[in-house]
C-alpha cells in the first residue's frame, strides 16, 4: 500500500515530490518510508513527537554530516532535512544479509565513523555518559541479594571506576546504539544508520560491544573467540591507520562499565524507571534474542575472565563477577549461553 512521506514546502523546493512512498518498520520513536524523488530511490525519516524528540533529531543530523567526512562513506547520505518537522532525507541503500565473519566488517567501519572527528570537534554534540555511582549501589545490592560478599575493596574500585569512565579520554564520533540492524551491509561495505543517541568519547566504549553482548541491542550476539579477537585486531588497526595513533583507554573497564549498567537490560522505553538488577533475582523476562538474566552471565563472565590475569584495577571486581556468575548458573541452571549469530 502507497502511503505519502511527510515532505513539506521546503523539501519539495530542494528536493522534488516523492513518489510511490512506502511504509518501512522501524521504531516507536520514528516514522520511515522508502520513496522516489526525481526517480532516485530515498528513504524518509521522521522523529515522532515524545521526550528529547528534538534533542534526538539534532543528534541525528550532526552525527550525520559529522560521519559525512568519511570516505568511503560509512553513513547513508544526508539528502536534506526539515527541522520544524523532525523530517531527514536519507540515501536509500541496499541491504545485504551480512556473513558468518560480519563482525570484522563491523568492527572496521565502526573504526571509521569514530575516526571522523577530533577534539576540535567538541561540543559538536553532548558528551558520553558512563555509569554513575547509583549504578554501583544497586550492582552491589545484587551480589549480596545473590548471598555474594562484597568487600569494601570492591567498593572502592568501582567508585574509581565510576571516575575513570568519566574522564576517559577521547572525542570518537560514538554512534549511540550500534546493533545489528542499525548496520547495512552494502555492496560497498558497512554504513550506519539510526543515530539519535550520538556523542563523543572514547571509541572503546562501543568497541566493547563485542565483547559484553551488545548491551543496548535487542539482537545480542557473543562472536566466537577467533572471530571476536579478529574484529577487536582490526578495529584497533583501522583506527591506527585514520588517525595516526594508537587507541587510548582500557577496554576491560568499558567492558566492566556496562556489566553495571541495569538499564543496559531492557530496551530504551523502560530505561531510567526502575532499579533492573534489583528485579532480576525475582523474574526474568525476555528481550530480542536472549533474557536479562542470559545477558547478564555472560557479562559477568567476561569481566571475570578479562580481569582474570591480574594487572587490572578491577581484580576484586572480577572475582566478584566470577562469584555472582557461579550463583546465578546454580540457582539457574538452565540458562543458556548467548547466541553466537545474529538471526
Amino acid at each position: 500500500m502507497w502511503s505519502r512521506p511527510p515532505f513539506g514546502e521546503k523539501l519539495r523546493a530542494e528536493l522534488g515530490t516523492p513518489r510511490r512512498g512506502r511504509r518501512l518498520g522501524s521504531s516507536p520513536r520514528s516514522r520511515v518510508w522508502r520513496a522516489e524523488v526525481s526517480g532516485t530511490p530515498v528513504v524518509v525519516k521522521q522523529l515522532v513527537e515524545g521526550p528529547e524528540a528534538d534533542e534526538r533529531y539534532g543528534r541525528e543530523v550532526a552525527a550525520l554530516k559529522l560521519a559525512a567526512r568519511v570516505d568511503p562513506p560509512v553513513v547513508p547520505a544526508l539528502l536534506g532535512t526539515d527541522p520544524d518537522e523532525r523530517v531527514l532525507v536519507l540515501e536509500h541503500l541496499d541491504d545485504r544479509r551480512p556473513g558468518e565473519d560480519w563482525v570484522v566488517g563491523y568492527a572496521c567501519a565502526l573504526a571509521r565513523l569514530h575516526a571522523a572527528t577530533g577534539a576540535d570537534d567538541a561540543g559538536a554534540l553532548p558528551a558520553w555518559s558512563g555509569p554513575g555511582h547509583d549504578d554501583v549501589g544497586s550492582f552491589l545490592g545484587l551480589a549480596r541479594t545473590l548471598g555474594v560478599a562484597v568487600s569494601a575493596a570492591v567498593r572502592n574500585e568501582l567508585d574509581d571506576l565510576v571516575n575513570r569512565l568519566a574522564g576517559a579520554p577521547g572525542h570518537a564520533l560514538l554512534h549511540g546504539d550500534p546493533c545489528p540492524g542499525n548496520d547495512m551491509h552494502t555492496g560497498d561495505g558497512v554504513r550506519f544508520i539510526d543515530f539519535e543517541q550520538a556523542a563523543l568519547g572514547n571509541g572503546l566504549m562501543e568497541l566493547a560491544y563485542l565483547r559484553i553482548g551488545f548491551p543496548t541491542c535487542w539482537c545480542v550476539t557473543a562472536p566466537p573467540r577467533p572471530l571476536l579477537h579478529a574484529a577487536e585486531t582490526a578495529y584497533r588497526t583501522t583506527w591506527r591507520d585514520a588517525t595516526g595513533t594508537e587507541l587510548q583507554g582500557d577496554l576491560t573497564d568499558a567492558c566492566a562499565g556496562w556489566l553495571l549498567r541495569g538499564d543496559a537490560l531492557v530496551q530504551r522505553a523502560d530505561r531510567g524507571t526502575a532499579d533492573h538488577l534489583a528485579e532480576l533475582p525475582d523474574r526474568d523476562w525476555t528481550w530480542g534474542t536472549a533474557t536479562a538474566r542470559q545477558r547478564l552471565v555472560h557479562r559477568l563472565g567476561v569481566v571475570g575472565e578479562i580481569t582474570a590475569d591480574g594487572g587490572s584495577d578491577l581484580t576484586g571486581l572480577g572475582q566478584l563477577a566470577a562469584a555472582m556468575r557461579h550463583r546465578m548458573l546454580t540457582r539457574w541452571p538452565a540458562l543458556r549461553p548467548l547466541p553466537q549469530q545474529r538471526p
